[in-house]
């Protein structure tokens, strides 16, 4: 299974490599990082709790502003101090 993962994503790199992109192409997959990111964190947004819902906002506001480890940083704290706030 390991096997068949790493062989995935080497062959994926591989591939992409020899892609010659352009135009609307070069664009789509210029955006498929946010994609991912926005994939994966709505789901937590959407069915958690009030302390997640506002850290999420507080962190989407201060990453435009801030460099990632300081938005990350922002992001933790603003979730513990929300769950201290509402008992969760």
């Amino acid at each position: 299974m390991a096997a068949v993962t790493y062989a995935t994503r080497i062959l994926g790199v591989v591939f992409a490599e020899r892609l010659a992109l352009t135009g609307r192409a070069k664009a789509a997959f210029s955006e498929i990082p946010a994609a991912v990111l926005v994939a994966v964190i709505a789901p937590t947004i959407l069915l958690t709790g009030t302390a997640e819902k506002i850290a999420a906002l507080v962190t989407a506001a201060a990453a435009p502003r801030l460099p990632l480890l300081a938005t990350i940083a922002i992001g933790v704290v603003t979730v513990v101090v929300m769950r201290n706030v509402f008992g969760q």
